[in-house]
């Protein structure tokens, strides 16, 4: 148990378009200082639930809560905490990025202009050039700009670096783990690239058609699912294997894989004693469990 206050509370959200159901009785509470990934394929909720909880949606039924008011009523000193990135966001073409960028930052007397000037050098914007002429990449980098440079205290991100480079996505989770140091400070980050989300994160929410899956600290999500290979040392391994909560199971010539769910190494170790061959266990990525908890 999280003995802090919760920043973020979903009471029973409910969200229809239409004859859709896009959110579906969600419970769920965010606590200061740590990094959200939330997960889940295009249609299950995501971006409508990060929509609810800046006030851009608001329930047809159950109760957002964010810092402590109703996101009905959100105002500009709750808004001026929170930090806000997705993909269809829109940007003044007309003007310069750092034209964009002043008339932004005069929203904030909190804006940090190191912080801008660095990111303007790592990121290589250029501040000369018209907003409406810079490639997706660019655009998103400025983006995530506009989002951090009154450094928030909490950031929300929606597939921020879908149009990002490699290089540019590597830059874009080491600044996301500089921003976390900060204790007070809170991500949520949702996106379709499992492998860069795994490297940052420290809880998983997993969606699909509108309602929550799994909601757990990646650490304890790690723990819970096991890769098990086992290698017969002679002849073959036996039709039925001793093992528990086996979700996943391939087999061929003398060899197994198996994906086991809530056992622990010395659990599987042991029923692995009699079997008479090499064992080795693997934990699984972000992306494997994923595909687990959604099938």
């Amino acid at each position: 148990m999280n003995s802090e206050n919760p920043i973020v509370q979903m009471h029973n959200v409910c969200k229809r378009f239409g004859k859709t159901k896009a959110l579906d009785e969600i419970d769920l509470e965010i606590f200061p200082g740590s990094i959200i990934g939330l997960l889940g394929a295009n249609g299950a909720g995501k971006s409508t639930l990060l929509r609810h909880i800046i006030g851009l949606y608001l329930a047809d039924e159950g109760q957002c809560i964010t810092f402590g008011c109703d996101a009905a009523k959100l105002g500009p000193r709750e808004l001026g905490r929170i930090g806000y990135v997705h993909q269809e966001g829109e940007l003044l073409e007309w003007m310069t990025t750092r034209q964009l960028i002043r008339y932004v930052s005069t929203y904030y007397p909190n804006w940090n202009r190191q912080l801008e000037e660095k990111y303007i050098e790592d990121y290589e914007i250029s501040t000369k050039a018209r907003v409406g002429s810079l490639s997706p990449g660019q655009r998103q980098k400025l983006a995530i700009l506009l989002a951090i440079g009154f450094e928030p205290e909490l950031l929300i991100l929606d597939e921020p670096a879908s149009t990002l480079d490699p290089i540019a996505r590597s830059q874009f989770l080491d600044l996301l783990l500089q921003i976390i140091q900060n204790e007070n400070r809170t991500i949520i980050i949702s996106s379709h690239i499992l492998s860069d989300v795994e490297k940052v994160i420290d809880h998983t929410v997993i969606m699909k058609q509108g309602r929550i899956l799994l909601d757990c600290g990646f650490d304890q999500l790690r723990e819970r699912f096991s890769r098990v290979r086992l290698s017969a040392l002679s002849g073959e391994l036996p039709a039925e294997l001793p093992f528990a909560n086996v979700v996943q199971c391939q087999r061929s010539n003398g060899q197994a894989i198996l994906t086991v769910q809530d056992s622990s190494e010395e659990q599987i170790e042991e029923a692995a004693q009699g079997l008479k061959c090499k064992i080795e266990i693997q934990t699984l990525t972000l992306e494997d469990i994923y595909k687990i908890v959604v099938s």
